[in-house]
């Protein structure tokens, strides 16, 4: 099973596509952190979001997509743009009909820490346990992304997936 994990952002959206075989390590297949031009216009930013998700889903061919559930934060502005951009997600994934997944920050801690209080250091030493990661992480939103995948081929939340 292949997923392409994402950690929605305003500004920054952490990709991941983890892959599963049975017997096996999780295997991260690529990462990065994508980012849009500050000076661009929203809704450019949200078509950049939108060719990069077919690009990586033509390129690796995943099976599903998994992100992580909106928390609302004190700047509904950012909160709505962030919303947003979960809705070219969710669009990309229905028209490229993968199978789709979200889940609560408190799932992800859990499915990858064992707890779902743990902090962001608990979250990041455990990811490079669970996952074979054959390149170096620069950006937190790659190690959140990664923990999503994590949560997804854990098994966590599939009773929530479409298609």
């Amino acid at each position: 099973m292949r997923v392409l994990a994402l950690d929605p952002g305003y500004e920054r959206l952490g990709i991941a596509v983890l892959e599963k075989k049975i017997g096996e390590k999780d295997q991260l297949i690529f990462s990065e952190c994508f980012q849009t031009p500050k000076t661009s216009v929203f809704i450019d930013r949200l078509h950049a979001v939108g060719v990069e998700l077919r690009k990586i889903v033509k390129e690796y061919s995943p099976q599903a997509i998994a992100i992580e559930s909106l928390f609302f934060t004190n700047n509904q502005k950012t909160a709505m743009h962030v919303a947003e951009i979960r809705g070219v997600i969710m669009y990309e994934a229905m028209n490229h009909k993968l199978r789709f997944a979200e889940f609560t920050p408190a799932q992800i801690k859990n499915a990858v820490t064992g707890d779902g209080r743990a902090d962001k250091k608990q979250i990041f030493s455990m990811v490079v346990r669970l996952v074979k990661i054959d390149k170096e992480i620069k950006f937190d939103d790659e190690y959140d992304a990664i923990a999503i995948g994590i949560t997804f081929l854990a098994g966590y939340g599939y009773p929530q997936i479409g298609h």
